[in-house]
């Protein structure tokens, strides 16, 4: 065995769930060493040499750390906010439409680090931010949100998410009901794909695998029928080049499905395979209203999806045919979408709901997914949505070491400690989490923030927050007129049938 050097670790004496593809999800009793970020081996009993850092982790449970498959941060002063509402009239007060005016840097970066500082305790290590900071594509805003992440040590794929269509277009019968004043009002000057492309280009040449290779970027078409084929397309050409996700929403709830009815003849991944846009850097968010059509494309093209069960759930989307995707060989992913329409970071409360909901099947819950597809979902299923399975995701040797340590005496989730796969789909919350490492690095080390002064950056929050809240409301009152018209679109929409009905999965 060669030297180790002092950045070298020996986790010693833990119950290693290593997520390994083809492994049993049962922990086994497992020595992990981690050199220069990696993991150089796996076994019972590893000898350590001269210099090695040894964590004595008896009665602990070492695990891949979890991955965020859909995250907007953009979203993360906003929890709490809003309850029972539509994703279409949701919008107008999570992305309000008039009068906004755009996050100064510090908040933008204390919003970013208070996303990572959420993240990072409730163990999920990697996260896929879907950033949408309108009107305008800015590098220095972008880099604030990378350096966020930076100093806080998490992993994150970070795109500067788009559209390019006016949005009255992208909605079935808004133009029929928007008075024209109003329509004008919200056609707001739209990015080109030159000028899109130009701007990605130097993301990638600047930003693109910084803090060590720890943060990526991605691109972020928004939605299918938000963008125009063009641009999409040069996403899709950005995102084979330089190896990126292309992260895009894809039929998240039934007003989606009847405005693809109207603009695309039914099937919006249908489309997205005529044009080229089926391939398996393809990560998909929602995916709800999907055909058993549209599912065996997906499956044929490899592409991910990212469940985002809790938000589905939040705004009243539906559920998504994930038994169904999975059979068809479609990549699942977990995701918590912005704390505006989930009001939470902790991907484990995704965790528990999905494997509750997944037994509501018309075939009943012998149907639905197990603990360990769950848990795969969470943890390899996200890696993967990344690009990023070669790296993290599960504890193997060679890969990043991106772990989370979790006390099983802490609380009373594995009291008595009867099967803790399921446990941790069923019982944990994020509470026992003690200490987590990401590229071999602890971040959180017994509890305690080891990147960030935690305390200072949600003190400085909490000071700035009841001006920034006084300036939402302003905003809010603004937007409000637009709510009664969103409404009537829906109740249009409402009455239309689509191609599919939505139906237990």
């Amino acid at each position: 065995m060669k030297d180790k050097t002092s950045n070298a670790v020996l986790i010693r004496g833990a119950d290693l769930l290593s997520m390994a593809a083809g492994e049993e999800v049962r922990p086994r009793r497992c020595d992990v060493m981690i050199e220069d970020g990696r993991i150089s081996e796996l076994g019972p009993d590893l000898v350590p040499p001269p210099g090695v850092e040894i964590v004595q982790a008896e009665g602990r449970l070492v695990m891949p750390g979890l991955v965020n498959a859909h995250v907007h941060s953009s979203e993360m002063f906003y929890r709490g906010r809003y309850e029972r509402m539509p994703l279409e009239t949701w919008l107008c007060w999570s992305y309000p439409f008039l009068g906004t005016q755009p996050l100064d840097l510090d908040m933008l970066h204390l919003r970013s680090q208070l996303v990572a500082i959420e993240s990072l305790r409730s163990g999920v290590t990697m996260i896929s931010d879907d950033f949408f900071d309108p009107p305008a594509h800015d590098l220095e805003r972008l880099g604030t949100v990378f350096r966020a992440y930076d100093e806080a040590g998490i992993r994150a794929n970070v795109s500067s998410g788009l559209m390019n269509l006016p949005y009255l277009d992208t909605i079935a019968h808004a133009r029929d009901v928007f008075p024209p004043d109003v329509q004008a009002q919200l056609d707001f000057p739209l990015i080109g794909t030159a000028d899109y492309v130009s701007y990605c280009e130097e993301v990638f040449a600047t930003l693109h695998g910084s803090g060590g290779g720890r943060l990526r970027y991605m691109l972020a078409p928004s939605g299918p029928q938000r963008c125009t084929v063009e641009l999409m397309q040069a996403c899709r050409d950005l995102s084979l080049k330089w190896q990126a996700p292309y992260h895009t929403h894809v039929l998240e709830t039934r007003t989606q499905a009847v405005t693809a009815d109207r603009l695309f003849g039914g099937s919006i991944v249908r489309f997205m395979q005529d044009h080229g846009l089926l391939h398996p850097g393809v990560l998909m968010a929602h995916a709800v209203w999907v055909t058993d059509a549209d599912i065996e494309l997906m499956g044929n093209a490899g592409v991910s999806i990212s469940w985002n069960a809790l938000a589905n759930l939040r705004l009243g989307s539906g559920l998504a045919p994930v038994r169904r995707m999975l059979d068809a060989g479609v990549n699942v992913a977990l995701g918590t979408d912005g704390a505006s329409s989930n009001d939470t970071m902790r991907l484990f409360d995704v965790i528990r709901v999905a494997g509750m909901i997944s037994s509501a099947t018309t075939a009943g819950p012998g149907a639905g997914l197990s603990a360990d597809e769950v848990l795969r979902a969470a943890t390899l299923g996200g890696a993967q949505a990344a690009m990023l399975s070669g790296s993290t995701g599960s504890l193997e040797v060679g890969k990043q070491a991106d772990l989370i340590i979790l006390n099983l005496s802490n609380g009373t989730a594995f009291t008595p400690l009867s099967d803790v796969a399921k446990q941790l789909v069923y019982c944990e919350n994020g509470g026992s989490v003690e200490s987590v490492m990401v590229d071999g690095r602890f971040v959180i080390r017994g509890g305690i923030m080891q990147t960030l002064d935690e305390k200072a950056v949600l003190s400085e929050i909490r000071d700035r927050m009841a001006f920034y809240l006084r300036e939402h409301e302003r905003i809010e009152a603004e937007n409000a007129f637009l709510i009664p018209l969103f409404d009537k679109v829906l109740e249009r929409c409402a009455a239309e049938p689509v191609s599919i009905e939505r139906r237990l999965p």
